[in-house]
C-alpha cells in the first residue's frame, strides 16, 4: 500500500511521502489554527509546514515541482502563512492594536524588499551567464571575475523568504503572552536581514564583478582556436540524461590523433561530463556556433542523430562522421538520417550488413569498419565463476519513444526474469542496472522498475536472513567495512578533485578555472579504478544488488558478472566482447528462429520469452561448461559484430580518421583551386566585387566554405533558415540502447 502511494504522489522514499502528507496537513491546520482561532496550535502546524517545505525542497522532490504547476508554489505557501497570522490577530480582537498593524506593515515591507532581491539575483544570473562554457581552454584573454558567494546565490528566493521566521515567532510570542517587544524585535530582525541581503547582493551588479561581454568571450574563443588548431571533434548534443552517450566516447578522443576538441550545446550537460583532457567548449546558441573559426577541423563525430546536428553539418571544410553511441539492432543503427553523413563507423561487419538490409540510402562504400574502442576494458571470462555463485546482470534498456513491445523486457518480462532467477534451484545474486532513460516517457515502465527494485531488496532481506548466508556475513564483516571505509575516504577526495577552484562557482569562473591538470587527472583515474574495487568489496558475493548512476560503470558491472540477460540494444552487443553466456529477451513474442532472423546479436544467445521459463538454460551454461553450447557462436559472433581483434579498434578508429581527414585536405584543395582558376577567368571587375581573387584570406575562405555544390546552403547570418531546418529534423532520435 505504501509503495502504491509514493508511485501515486510520484515521491522517491516514505520520508518524501511523509514529508509531503505533513505539508499537506499543515496548511489545513494553520488555517483552522487561525479560525479557532488558538496561537500554539497555529505555531506547531506553522512549524510542521517550514519543516516539510524545506525537507522536500532540499530533496528535489516532484512535488514541489507540481505544486508549482498549481500556483501554489514557494512564495504563495509563505505568502498564506502571513495571511493567516493577520487572521489570527483579528481573531484574536487584536486588529485594532499596534501588534496588528506591526504585522501588517512588518510583511508589506519584506514583501517590498523581495523585488529589489529578486531583481538583483536574476540580473547578476544573466549577466554573469557566457555565451560559452569551457573546460581545458584558455580564456586568460578575458577577464572573468570570481562568482558571488555560494551562500548569496544557491537557492537565493527560498533563503529570503524563510527570514520571515524571526517575525512570525516574535507574532506569535507576543499574541501568546500578551509580550509585543517580541513582535518588534522579530519584525525588526526580519527586515533587517533582508535589507541586508539586498545589500550584499548589490556589489555584484558591478561591471568589474560581470562576465565579460559576449563579443569578447567569443573573440577570446576564436583566438584560443586559432591557436589550437582543432583537427577532430566530438560533437554532442541530447538531454540531460542522454550524457552517457558523449561519456562514452571521452577516452576514445583523449587517445585519437590530431588535436581533439569537443563541442557540446546544452549547458545542462556540462556539469554531467566526466573529467576529461580534452578541450570542451559548449556553444548554445546556434548563430555563435556558425561563426566560430573552426577552419582547421577537418573530421566531426557525432555519437548521436539530433536536430542541431545541422548547424555543423552545414561545414563543408570537414568531414562529417557519425560514429553512433553503441552497436545495436535497434531500427535507430540503420536510422535514415545517417545517410546525411559522409561516413558511417559501424563497430564491425554487422553493422555494414544492416544498412546493406534497410535500404534507407546510407553507401555501402560510406561505411568503414572500426570496431568499439570504448571496449578494451571489458575482461573476456575464464569459463568459471569469479564467486562460489554465479552472478546474473540483469540490464534492460528503456522502453524508447514508441510503444514498440519488443524495446524493453520491463513491461512484460522483467519480474518474471528477476523472479525466475530468485527461484533458481541454486543460489544465484542478482546485479540489476536499469537504463537511465527507464520510466521517462512510460509510466508503466518506471512503476515495472519500481516492483523489480522492490523484489530485490525483499530478497535481499530474506537471504541475509538464513543462515548459510549470515554465517558467510559474519566471516566477511571486517573486510566489508574496511571496504565501506575505502569508499567513504576515495569518496571525498574524489569530490575534492572535482571541485576546480573555489566551492561554489559559477559556470563563469569555472570556465577561467577549469584547466587540463594532467596529474589530477591521473590521481582520479587511479581512484576511480581503486573506488570500484572497493565497491564491490563492501558487500557479499552472494547479495542482490541495484545500479544506478554513473558509477560503477555498466563495463564494471559486466566484469563482475559470469552472464547476463537483456534486451535488443547496444548493451548486448558490448556483452559479447567478454564472451559469456547471455540472454536476451523476445518480448514481442516473435518466437525464437524469427527472434534470432531479425537481430544479429540474439544468434549466440538464450532466447527468452516473457514468461522466462528458459533461463534454466542460461543458468546452466554458467556453472556447467559442457552445457554451454553456444561457446564457438559467440566468438563468430563477436568478430562479426565488433570487428578482429587485431589491429586494435583504436588503431583502425585511428586509420579511419587519418584517412577521412585527407580526404578533407583533398577536398578542400580542389575547392581552392578551383576558386583560384575562376578567379582568373572573371573579368577584375566582378573579382573585387566578391572578393574572391583579390588575396584577402577571408574572402577565399568564405568561397572555399560555400562553392561546395553539396554544402548546405544557409546564407551567413541567416538563423532563421537554420532553424526551419532544424526544425524539419526529429528533435531527438530512438537511443541504440
Amino acid at each position: 500500500m505504501i509503495s502504491q502511494a509514493i508511485r501515486l504522489a510520484r515521491v522517491g522514499s516514505r520520508s518524501e511521502l511523509a514529508a509531503a502528507l505533513l505539508m499537506g496537513l499543515g496548511y489545513p491546520c494553520v488555517m483552522l489554527a487561525a479560525l479557532i482561532p488558538n496561537v500554539w496550535l497555529f505555531a506547531a502546524a506553522a512549524a510542521v509546514t517550514y519543516l516539510a517545505d524545506r525537507y522536500l525542497h532540499h530533496r528535489g522532490s516532484y512535488v514541489i515541482n507540481r505544486l508549482g504547476r498549481v500556483r501554489a508554489g514557494l512564495s504563495i505557501r509563505f505568502l498564506l502563512r502571513q495571511l493567516m497570522v493577520i487572521l489570527l490577530l483579528a481573531r484574536l480582537d487584536l486588529s485594532e492594536g499596534p501588534l496588528f498593524y506591526t504585522a501588517a506593515a512588518c510583511f508589506l515591507l519584506f514583501f517590498g524588499l523581495q523585488i529589489p532581491h529578486g531583481a538583483l539575483t536574476t540580473l547578476i544570473r544573466l549577466r554573469r551567464t557566457m555565451p560559452v562554457i569551457t573546460r581545458n581552454v584558455d580564456l586568460n584573454a578575458v577577464r572573468i571575475p570570481d562568482a558571488p558567494p555560494r551562500v548569496l546565490m544557491r537557492r537565493s528566493g527560498e533563503k529570503m523568504l524563510h527570514l520571515d521566521i524571526p517575525a512570525m515567532a516574535g507574532l506569535l510570542i507576543a499574541a501568546g503572552t500578551g509580550e509585543n517587544a517580541a513582535a518588534y524585535a522579530g519584525a525588526a530582525l526580519t527586515l533587517l536581514l533582508a535589507l541586508l541581503y539586498v545589500a550584499a547582493l548589490a556589489p555584484y551588479l558591478r561591471r568589474s564583478r560581470l562576465a565579460p561581454r559576449p563579443a569578447a568571450v567569443l573573440k577570446a574563443v576564436d583566438t584560443w582556436l586559432s591557436e589550437y588548431q582543432p583537427t577532430v571533434v566530438l560533437y554532442f548534443s541530447g538531454s540531460n540524461e542522454s550524457a552517457y552517450q558523449g561519456n562514452m566516447w571521452l577516452e576514445t578522443m583523449a587517445r585519437i590523433e590530431g588535436r581533439p576538441l569537443i563541442i557540446m550545446r546544452e549547458r545542462g550537460l556540462v556539469p554531467q561530463l566526466a573529467e576529461t583532457s580534452v578541450p570542451v567548449i559548449c556553444v548554445p546558441a546556434g548563430t555563435h556556433l556558425m561563426n566560430l573559426d573552426l577552419s582547421t577541423v577537418r573530421v566531426c563525430l557525432y555519437p548521436a542523430n539530433v536536430g542541431k546536428n545541422i548547424h555543423i553539418l552545414r561545414v563543408p571544410t570537414m568531414k562529417h562522421v557519425f560514429i553512433g553511441h553503441g552497436d545495436s539492432d535497434k531500427l535507430a543503427s540503420v536510422n535514415p538520417y545517417s545517410k546525411v553523413y559522409d561516413e558511417v563507423w559501424t563497430a564491425g561487419r554487422a553493422g555494414r550488413d544492416r544498412y546493406a538490409l534497410a535500404d534507407v540510402g546510407v553507401r555501402d562504400e560510406d561505411i568503414v569498419e572500426v570496431g568499439r574502442p570504448q571496449l578494451e576494458s571489458i575482461e573476456s571470462g575464464t569459463g568459471s565463476l569469479r564467486n562460489p555463485i554465479p552472478t546474473v546482470l540483469y540490464a534492460p534498456t528503456w522502453e524508447g519513444w514508441d510503444d514498440n513491445p519488443g524495446n524493453t523486457s520491463l513491461l512484460l518480462a522483467g519480474e518474471n526474469i528477476v523472479r525466475g532467477l530468485l527461484a533458481a534451484d541454486e543460489p544465484v545474486r542478482i546485479v540489476y542496472k536499469p537504463h537511465p532513460f527507464t520510466g521517462i516517457r512510460n509510466a508503466r515502465a518506471k512503476a515495472a522498475d519500481a516492483r523489480i527494485r522492490t523484489m530485490l531488496e525483499k530478497a535481499a532481506a530474506e537471504r541475509a536472513a538464513e543462515p548459510r548466508w549470515a554465517r558467510e556475513a559474519e566471516r566477511t564483516a571486517a573486510d566489508r567495512s574496511a571496504a565501506e571505509a575505502e569508499l567513504v575516504t576515495i569518496g571525498a577526495r574524489l569530490a575534492e578533485l572535482a571541485v576546480v577552484g573555489r566551492p561554489g562557482a559559477d559556470e563563469a569562473e569555472e570556465s577561467r578555472v577549469s584547466l587540463a591538470d594532467p596529474a589530477r587527472e591521473a590521481e582520479a583515474a587511479r581512484l576511480r579504478a581503486a573506488w570500484n574495487d572497493a565497491y564491490w568489496r563492501s558487500f557479499g558475493w552472494w547479495e542482490h544488488r541495484t545500479v544506478t548512476g554513473p558509477q560503477p560503470k555498466l563495463y564494471d558491472c559486466f566484469n563482475e558478472s559470469d552472464a547476463m540477460v537483456s534486451d535488443i540494444s547496444s548493451v548486448v552487443s558490448d556483452f559479447i566482447a567478454s564472451g559469456k553466456p547471455y540472454a536476451v529477451t523476445d518480448s514481442a513474442g516473435l518466437g525464437a528462429e524469427e527472434f534470432r532472423r531479425q537481430n544479429t546479436a540474439v544468434r549466440a544467445a538464450v532466447v527468452l520469452s516473457n514468461g522466462a521459463g528458459e533461463l534454466g538454460e542460461l543458468l546452466a551454461a554458467v556453472t556447467d561448461p559442457a552445457a554451454d553450447t553456444l561457446a564457438g557462436a559467440r566468438r563468430e559472433l563477436k568478430t562479426y559484430l565488433l570487428g578482429p581483434d587485431e589491429p586494435t579498434s583504436m588503431e583502425r578508429f585511428n586509420a579511419a580518421v587519418r584517412a577521412l581527414a585527407a580526404k578533407a585536405e583533398a577536398r578542400n584543395a580542389g575547392v581552392a583551386q578551383r576558386i583560384g582558376d575562376q578567379a582568373v577567368a572573371v573579368p577584375d571587375r566582378e573579382a573585387d566585387s566578391s572578393g574572391v581573387g583579390t588575396g584577402e584570406p577571408e574572402a577565399t575562405a568564405s568561397a572555399v566554405a560555400t562553392a561546395d555544390p553539396d554544402a548546405v546552403a544557409v546564407p551567413g547570418g541567416e538563423a532563421e533558415a537554420v532553424e526551419a531546418a532544424e526544425a524539419a529534423v526529429a528533435p531527438e532520435a530512438t537511443t541504440a540502447r
